[in-house]
């Protein structure tokens, strides 16, 4: 072995973990054999963690060597040498194969199989188990008397959260979102819950804190079960002086201690995804850069007048300071879908923060690309705190068949990357990846319990 091939602390994470490091040598193609090598032939008696290290090819002899470390323990204690003829099919593990193919570059010799030729591990779940999976999309928007995105839920075992927010139109926004959901909640109380609003339109009006209060406390007696803040606070909307008006400013404090008071959750639309600051070619995902091109108005990158991401993000950093008591769920991984690491700051800063996954799966795919591993590792730790939602909604305008394909292909999609080790595609990135694999524990948590816990809702 050389000198300088070392393990990272990091790799050492869990059972029949590996990676694997190549070099790029043109070979031409060879059958696969399906012969599979018994472990026992070339595993280490008393070992309990296996990291693939290094493969070389040699043509001329027709074999691969593949180097490995091995542990009895906690750290790697030793390095071994195995040879196999091109075509033999490796077994790692239970669930993890690795066969030899000289059909392209080396790049390619190693492929991944995890269920074309072996069971998923027992705390895993299946693709075939989304039918009978108990499921939540706590961030949906159905403003529509239609019943279709219900009865969907219902045949896909999902439970909803409809969410209001203020957009371009004050509070007509608000009580029009907020009845449509009440309306939906009314006729499926066992699949729809509510989270409300309030506007900032008439932010200047000597009664505006008094009006808030009241048409809260009306929708709390309704069933509500938090307020959601959208981004036109900090990025839209301004005060009769023409200032923008910040999620920081004491004027609010008075709302965020009265919702904390009555038990329920502040959902947070605050800022961007970090996308928003660049220019259109230099995103990271394709769902952004169709997003901002045909919303230019929201396109901080076009308007270098305004705050900044770091600034937005620091302002709703100053909110949870204040109100460390007060439950808080930030929307869209609360703005910082671009580092899971950056992230993982946020969560151990606020322990009553929590984020959801709407519509920044793009990001998630992105980072799991690069690094599916640390990607991982940050679902299994912050297991109790990731809520599943999409964002997807229902305006009344498209078909039966439009909104079913919308919402299955999200959905399912969605529960194979969770579920599944499987190589992956999706329109939202160009660069292939693969599923986590979580165990059925995480997974119930993030596409279920926690929703249930943290809004405070029935069984």
């Amino acid at each position: 072995m050389h000198g300088d091939d070392k393990v990272h602390p990091s790799a050492i994470a869990s059972k029949n973990m590996y990676t694997a490091h190549h070099s790029k040598y043109s070979t031409k193609h060879r059958s696969i054999s399906r012969d599979m090598m018994r472990q026992a032939k070339w595993s280490i008696k008393g070992t309990d963690l296996f990291l693939i290290h290094r493969m070389i090819y040699s043509e001329g002899k027709n074999e691969a060597i593949l180097f490995f470390y091995y542990s009895t323990g906690k750290n790697f204690t030793g390095c071994k040498k195995f040879s196999v003829s091109v075509g033999k099919l490796i077994y790692l593990s239970p669930c993890i194969k690795i066969y030899f193919s000289m059909k392209m570059y080396l790049r390619a010799l190693i492929l991944i199989s995890l269920f074309a030729y072996c069971k998923a591990p027992d705390d895993t779940y299946r693709l075939e188990d989304y039918d009978s999976v108990n499921k939540m999309d706590m961030h949906v928007h159905i403003v529509t008397d239609r019943e279709l995105f219900v009865e969907k839920a219902k045949a896909d075992k999902f439970r909803l959260v409809n969410i209001s927010l203020e957009y371009t139109d004050g509070w007509n926004d608000v009580f029009t979102k907020f009845r449509y959901g009440l309306q939906q909640h009314r006729k499926n109380p066992e699949v729809v819950d509510m989270v409300t609003a309030f506007a900032v339109s008439d932010w200047d009006s000597p009664s505006w804190e008094k009006n808030v209060l009241t048409w809260l406390d009306s929708c709390f007696e309704a069933g509500a079960v938090g307020v959601k803040v959208w981004k036109n606070i900090g990025m839209v909307s301004r005060d009769t002086s023409g200032n923008l008006i910040f999620i920081d400013d004491e004027r609010f404090d008075p709302v965020f201690r009265h919702i904390q008071k009555n038990e329920k959750v502040l959902v947070g639309h605050l800022g961007e995804p970090k996308n928003c600051w660049l220019p259109l070619e230099e995103m990271t995902t394709n769902n952004d850069r169709r997003y901002y091109g045909n919303h230019p108005e929201y396109h901080m990158y076009l308007q270098p007048e305004m705050p900044t991401h770091e600034e937005l993000i620091s302002k709703r950093d100053r909110v949870l300071e204040k109100h460390p008591d007060l439950k808080f769920v930030g929307a869209h991984l609360g703005s910082l879908e671009y580092d899971v690491d950056e992230l993982a700051s946020r969560l151990d800063r606020f322990p009553n923060m929590a984020v959801d996954l709407a519509a920044r799966m793009g990001q998630v795919f992105y980072q799991t690309a690069s690094d599916r591993e640390k990607v991982r590792d940050f679902f299994i730790r912050y297991q109790d705190r990731i809520l599943y939602g999409t964002d997807l909604g229902d305006s009344g305008e498209r078909s039966k068949e439009q909104l079913y394909e919308s919402i299955e292909a999200n959905w399912r999609r969605d529960w194979e990357f969770f579920v599944t080790a499987n190589e992956m595609n999706s329109s939202l990135i160009d660069a292939s990846f693969q599923g986590l694999q979580l165990p059925k524990e995480v997974v119930d948590k993030i596409f279920y319990q926690n929703a249930v816990r943290w809004f405070g809702l029935e069984e």
